[in-house]
C-alpha cells in the first residue's frame, strides 16, 4: 500500500514547530495549531524519564520507531527516578522523513483534542531539531495483538473478548458521531491498547482523517492501512467512508472469534488467502460456525453469544458498504450481546470442537 498525500495539505493558520518549517499540513475541519492542553516536553527530559532510551526502558517496536517506559511526577510531570511518580510510553519516530512527521502531527491534532475513555490519553510531546516524540498513558496489558497471537501468553477469556470488542466499538462509534465524521483508518489488533482490566482503548491516529461531510458521500485518498484489514472498495477506489471502518471492524471481530490473523504471509507455505475469505463460509451457516471458534478458548464460551457475534461480524463485512450497519448500531448489538452472554455459559456439541476446521495459517 501507498503512503497518502491527498488528505494533507498546506495551512495558512499553523504553528511552525523547531525544525519542522514548512512541513506542517492541515486536517480539514481540526485545528492544525498544537493544543495547549499538551504538555512541551524537552528531549532532554525525555532521555532522563527513559534513562536515555535504554534497553531496560525499551517496550516495543512498530514502522513508526520504538516505545520506551518513562516516569514522570504525576502531578508537575518532570522526570522522576524509575519506580516513582507515574509510569509513562514514550513513542519516539524514526528521524527523518516527511511522511512520519506528518503522522505525528496528525496524532498530536487528533488525541490533543479528542478525549474519550477508549482512546489512548495524549499527555504530551516532543518536537526538537529532527527530533518526533509523543508521551501516553501507559498501557500495562500492551496490545491486542499480543494477547491473541503471541505463544506462551494466557488465552484471553470469551467475556474479555467480548468487552474489548464493545470498547472498540465504542471508540469508532464516537469517532463517527463528530462534527469532523473523523475516520480511523487503520484499526488491527496491534492498535487496540489494554489496560490492567483489559479495557481497550484506540491507539496511533497518524492515519486518521476527517470523514465526509454534507451532501459528500467520501472522501478521496490513495490507500494507506494494513492489508487483510482494509475495506475491498477503499483499496480498489481510494473512497474512504465511515463504513471503511466498518468493516475493519468487522475483521478485528473474527480475529477476537477465531484466534487467528487477519493476514499472516511469514508462515511457510503461506497460502494468499485472507482471514475474511477463509471464515466467510463459515459464518453463513450458524452450525458450521463453531468449526471456526478459537480452540484456546477451550468452549468456554456462550453459544449464543459466539452466533450473534459472528452474525455481527458478516455485517460488517459485507462487500456493499451502505448494507454494513453504522458503529452506533454494532455497538448496540455488542452490547446487548454482552449483556446477554452474562447469563450461564453453554458450549458448542463435542462434535463442533473435535471437527475444528482448518486455517492454513497458525499464529
Amino acid at each position: 500500500m501507498t503512503e497518502d498525500d491527498s488528505s494533507l495539505k498546506p495551512s495558512s493558520q499553523r504553528k511552525t514547530l523547531a525544525g519542522s518549517e514548512n512541513k506542517s499540513f492541515t486536517k480539514p475541519r481540526f485545528d492544525p495549531v498544537i493544543p495547549n492542553t499538551l504538555k512541551s516536553f524537552s528531549l532532554a527530559e525525555l532521555k532522563n524519564a527513559t534513562k536515555n532510551f535504554r534497553s531496560d526502558s525499551f517496550i516495543g517496536e512498530g514502522g513508526f520507531g520504538c516505545v520506551f517506559k518513562g516516569w514522570l511526577d504525576a502531578n508537575t510531570l518532570v522526570p522522576t527516578r524509575p519506580g516513582s511518580g507515574m509510569v509513562v510510553a514514550i513513542k519516539k519516530l524514526k528521524t527523518g522523513g516527511f511522511q512520519g512527521h506528518k503522522e505525528w502531527l496528525a496524532e498530536v491534532n487528533y488525541l490533543g483534542q479528542l478525549h474519550h475513555e477508549n482512546l489512548v490519553k495524549l499527555i504530551g510531546y516532543c518536537a526538537e531539531s529532527d527530533n518526533r516524540l509523543l508521551v501516553y498513558e501507559c498501557m500495562p496489558r500492551g496490545s491486542l495483538e499480543n494477547h491473541l497471537f503471541r505463544k506462551g501468553i494466557q488465552p484471553i477469556a470469551w467475556a474479555t473478548r467480548m468487552n474489548i470488542a464493545v470498547g472498540v466499538a465504542r471508540g469508532l462509534s464516537f469517532l463517527h458521531s463528530l462534527d469532523a465524521n473523523v475516520i480511523y483508518r487503520d484499526l488491527k489488533a496491534s492498535n487496540v491498547l489494554l489496560d490492567s482490566d483489559f479495557n481497550a482503548k484506540l491507539s496511533d491516529f497518524g492515519l486518521a482523517r476527517d470523514g465526509p461531510t454534507g451532501d459528500k458521500s467520501h472522501v478521496s485518498t490513495r490507500v494507506v492501512g494494513t492489508r487483510g484489514y482494509a475495506a475491498p472498495e477503499y483499496v480498489a477506489t481510494g473512497h474512504l467512508t465511515p463504513k471503511s471502518d466498518v468493516y475493519s471492524f468487522g475483521v478485528l471481530l473474527l480475529e477476537l472469534l477465531t484466534g487467528k490473523r487477519a493476514l499472516d504471509d511469514e508462515r511457510p507455505g503461506y497460502l494468499d488467502e485472507t482471514l475474511v475469505e477463509w471464515a466467510k463460509p463459515f459464518l453463513r451457516e450458524s452450525r458450521r460456525m463453531f468449526r471456526i471458534m478459537d480452540t484456546r478458548l477451550g468452549g468456554q464460551y456462550s453459544k449464543k453469544g459466539a452466533q450473534s457475534a459472528a452474525a455481527i461480524a458478516q455485517q460488517c463485512l459485507d462487500l456493499d458498504p451502505k448494507c454494513r450497519p453504522p458503529m452506533s448500531e454494532v455497538l448496540t448489538m455488542l452490547e446487548e450481546l454482552v449483556y446477554s452472554s452474562k447469563k450461564p455459559l453453554s458450549s458448542p456439541s463435542p462434535q463442533a470442537e473435535l471437527h475444528g476446521a482448518k486455517y492454513p495459517r497458525q499464529a
